[in-house]
């Protein structure tokens, strides 16, 4: 039981760590244009990444998933908003998983 004490302190100072760190480090504007895309892409990659692996085992076939995910981008490429992108890929999912597979 101890050692729940010690893993939750050093996930927090871990935690706090990151987010002090660069407010300490870069006290003055970031001026280098790579470093300021790279930046600006971090979070979209995060979410991407963190997306990714959810879209195809979320669902009862890695297929069906795979259907969903190509038929999203085909959507979103095509100017579609969040919610119909979305909608898309849950009615592709229903008809590849009851209908199909």
């Amino acid at each position: 039981m101890r050692n729940i004490y010690i893993y939750i302190l050093i996930m927090g100072g871990v935690s706090y760590l990151i987010r002090v760190l660069p407010v300490t480090i870069f006290r003055k504007p970031i001026k280098s244009p790579f470093v300021q895309s790279f930046l600006y892409y971090v979070p979209y990659v995060t979410l991407a990444v963190m997306t990714f692996p959810a879209i195809v085992h979320a669902t009862q076939s890695p297929i069906a998933g795979a259907a969903a995910l190509i038929a999203g981008l085909i959507a979103s490429w095509l100017g579609a908003g969040l919610f119909p992108v979305s909608v898309i890929c849950c009615a592709v999912v229903f008809i590849t998983e009851h209908f199909i597979l």
